[in-house]
């Protein structure tokens, strides 16, 4: 589980319920017409403007920012070395009963040990990690879209709303639920754009970072150990991928 993507996530509607019922009632900001034109009416604009595919490939991506932790990569190097040296000592073979727990990782040491050279491993893992960034892209840019379209809609919601009160000012008791429908619109739109959409594109253009990064880490290291070079000489190679801090700590003994 991704600890602070949770934390971030609850606390910032806790902080916000709490907000709401030292003043008041919780039920005073729940109405089924605001929620009807925001969330439904900027999901379909968002699915307007993009393929059925992205739509829903972003709502399995979304559940990956909450769940899945993003290998350090420290930890890839650790293990790029210890199968370097495997490698090295007895055999591309002997890879084949190495656990890996990285599945990007997992695939090349298997093409690794079917013999594959070093140009179809650059190749074909290549591609694959390519296709997961702009995967990852796509799901970022569905968020992004609805953090867009959700004020937009909270703002055709207080339209709304102030229309229905102007058309019935002489009855007071609809001008209650009319201004409700025409404010709440408004602070929905907000909440969806500001703590859900954007916080959630944010996430996943840095997961896409984080794990082009990785993925570059280990082709690399994967095109090392198929020509056999010396696990130390690739390791000193990868450490380049380390911030200078981590890098620093490894070189003294620290890691």
């Amino acid at each position: 589980m991704d600890l602070a993507t949770i934390v971030g996530f609850i606390g910032s509607f806790a902080i916000v319920a709490v907000g709401i019922l030292m003043g008041g009632p919780m039920s005073m900001f729940v109405n089924g017409a605001s929620i009807f034109i925001v969330v439904l009416g900027s999901l379909t604009v968002v699915l307007m403007r993009s393929s059925i595919g992205d739509f829903v490939g972003a709502a399995g991506l979304a559940g990956k920012a909450f769940t899945d932790k993003i290998d350090k990569p420290e930890a890839l190097i650790e293990k790029a070395v210890e199968l370097a040296t495997i490698a090295r000592k007895d055999g591309m073979i002997a890879l084949e009963s190495q656990e890996v727990s990285n599945g990007f990782l997992n695939k090349g040491m298997g093409m690794l040990v079917d013999g594959q050279d070093g140009a179809a491993i650059k190749s074909t893992l290549g591609i694959e990690a390519d296709m997961s960034i702009r995967r990852a892209k796509a799901g970022a840019s569905i968020f992004e879209s609805w953090g867009d379209f959700a004020p937009a809609m909270g703002m055709i919601g207080t339209l709304v709303g102030l229309v229905q009160m102007l058309a019935n000012m002489g009855d007071p008791k609809s001008i209650g639920p009319a201004m409700a429908v025409a404010l709440l619109t408004t602070l929905y739109g907000a909440v969806i754009a500001n703590m859900v959409a954007f916080p959630i594109m944010q996430k996943l253009d840095q997961r896409a970072e984080a794990d082009s990064i990785n993925n570059e880490l280990i082709i690399k290291a994967l095109l090392f150990i198929s020509e056999g070079g010396n696990p130390r000489v690739m390791e000193g190679m990868l450490y380049s991928y380390l911030s200078p801090k981590v890098r620093a700590k490894l070189e003294a003994g620290g890691g």
